[in-house]
């Protein structure tokens, strides 16, 4: 039999989420589609859904993590910032690390 333990990480800063897979997952898709509706429909998510998880992260945030241009002739955009991409990697760092520390506990109950 095969144990595994579950478990979702998320980093909140004054009791407001900041970065949590989903979170994650929107700026990862926002970075490769170039924009916020691109990367909501990606996600199968509601451009409004989107707006908000984007907004919630940014209000949370020490500095603006997209950078969004106004739509005009090609339409809008927007973008990671550098620190945006810094969340984004630090995120996966540690989500990875997590997993790791899990992995190894498991033993713990695999060995009784």
């Amino acid at each position: 039999m095969g144990y595994k333990i579950k478990s979702r990480i998320w980093i909140e800063a004054d009791n407001n989420v900041l970065l949590g897979e989903g979170r994650v997952h929107l700026l990862k898709a926002i970075q490769k589609t170039g924009s916020l509706s691109k990367a909501a429909k990606s996600l199968d998510i509601s451009y409004k859904k989107a707006w908000q998880l984007l907004d919630s992260v940014n209000k949370s945030a020490k500095k603006p993590v997209t950078i969004n241009s106004i739509g005009g002739k090609g339409g809008g955009g927007a973008e990671l910032t550098e620190y945006g991409q810094a969340l984004v990697k630090a995120f996966d760092e540690i989500n990875k690390n997590c997993w790791d520390f899990l992995d190894k506990q498991l033993e713990k109950i695999e060995c009784i």
